[in-house]
């Protein structure tokens, strides 16, 4: 990215080059062909704009405390059954791929 240099602003880079000779000074005040004078201006919100607040809500409420053996032991049990099924497919996949080679090679 070039810098601009000499006495523009740094918002000159991002202009739109001029379409003649002159280059207006203003480019917001000027309306585009297209018709669109940008956004309507914003007026702010007055003092009391939000709705009152009626209720409350409650504190949050504390969590039970965790069994970290009860855990563990049942984290255990089911990577057993993960394995256990493992080992069960992949010596599902031996056995198919022993009898595919053996039916092609007799």
């Amino acid at each position: 990215m070039t810098t601009p240099s000499g006495g523009s602003t740094p918002d000159d880079y991002w202009r739109r080059p001029g379409t003649g000779g002159e280059e207006a000074p203003d480019h917001a005040a000027a309306a585009p062909a297209s018709g669109y004078a940008g956004p309507p201006p914003s007026v702010p919100p007055p003092a009391g704009w939000r709705p009152p607040v009626h209720l409350e809500p409650a504190p949050p409420r504390r969590l039970p405390p965790q069994d970290m053996a009860g855990l563990d032991v049942a984290e255990q049990r089911a990577q057993r059954v993960t394995y256990g099924f493992g080992a069960a497919v992949g010596v599902v996949l031996v056995v198919l791929v022993c009898l595919l080679c053996s039916r092609v090679l007799f």
